[in-house]
């Protein structure tokens, strides 16, 4: 069956092609009769606007693009759920890709995002090689990225996160921790805090970069082989999955945690406080985070010129489990 149009609406309910555009536009005066009979006439149809042509017509297709790593990830899926839920509130719909953490994906994302008119974009991917952001010439918010002047970064306060989950392992006893990051990122504000902390103890840093690319069975891989050969009595990771593998790597080898080996990991989406709740980890505000991405946007969407803040950072805070002593 053909999609319905236009034309069909209007013979439908009785009345002329403008009448229906009116209706759908909210624009000028006519009658409650004539609304009712117009959308009465869209029900029985299933008649869908066509946003493209609504947005070339300078309408604005009142729909917002979000490009995530990848949703299989607790984090990402939460905040995903929590930006489409504000957008919804506002009159906005999502339109949601997955990077799966490839530069390639990202940027033919983004071409589609663009392709079909959207009104913004929020981005929270970590690839640095896509330059398009830079000349989309649309409203763009990037959720824990700095894309560039002008595109406003949301994120929490990674520096202090990593700060209190290292201070807990240290304070607790441990002194060969590992960390665990997707990324080997010197200027990373976590492994900047954990660094700052294990080197004020006299302590060895330690790194596992992963790499984004990476399989949950790659990175489970490499997490077991680093600690099979390391001689590590703790692990501070970067993400709650793989915190949730060094608990898993323990238990297979028969190391007690936390009396052997702690572990402290960071996000706390709902869904590792529920399946996990003994998980010691960092909480992000992720409600927070997505309210904050949205009303960013907005502000971009209503006045491309306003002003708004360069940087956006949330506090966090420490969820105390049983994976440290």
């Amino acid at each position: 069956m053909s999609r319905p149009t236009l034309a069909d609406v209007a013979a439908r309910a009785g009345v002329s092609v403008t009448t229906v555009s009116r209706v759908l536009n909210d624009r000028g005066y006519l009658s409650d009769r004539v609304r009712a009979d117009v959308h009465r006439a869209i029900a029985e149809l299933g008649y869908r606007p066509n946003e493209v042509a609504r947005s070339l017509l300078g309408r604005g297709t009142r729909v917002v693009g979000l490009i995530v790593p990848t949703v299989a990830d607790p984090f990402f899926g939460e905040f995903a759920a929590a930006v489409e839920a504000n957008l919804a509130d506002r009159g906005y719909r999502t339109l949601l890709c997955d990077s799966l953490r490839s530069v390639e994906r990202e940027t033919a994302s983004l071409e589609l995002l663009l392709a079909h008119q959207v009104a913004g974009v929020i981005t929270s991917t970590h690839n640095d090689d896509v330059g398009l952001y830079r000349t989309a010439g649309l409203p763009i918010v990037a959720l824990d990225r700095r894309l560039g002047p002008g595109i406003p970064d949301v994120r929490s306060d990674n520096r202090a996160g990593a700060s209190l989950a290292t201070h807990l392992l240290v304070d607790a006893g441990y002194r060969r921790i590992l960390f665990v990051t997707p990324r080997d990122d010197l200027g990373s504000a976590r492994r900047s805090g954990y660094r700052e902390v294990v080197g004020a103890h006299g302590l060895t840093e330690s790194l596992l970069a992963y790499g984004f690319g990476s399989s949950l069975d790659e990175r489970r891989a490499l997490i077991e082989s680093a600690l099979d050969e390391g001689g590590y009595d703790a692990a501070f990771c970067t993400d709650d999955v793989s915190a949730l593998m060094a608990v898993e790597w323990a238990r297979t080898r028969g190391v007690r945690v936390p009396d052997d080996f702690g572990v402290v990991g960071y996000d706390g989406s709902a869904a590792v406080r529920h399946l996990a709740p003994t998980l010691t980890t960092v909480l992000q505000p992720v409600d927070r985070l997505a309210e904050e991405s949205v009303e960013l946007l907005m502000r971009r969407i209503e006045s491309p010129d306003g002003d708004v803040p360069a940087e956006t950072v949330l506090p966090v805070t420490l969820r105390r489990g049983e994976t440290v002593r």
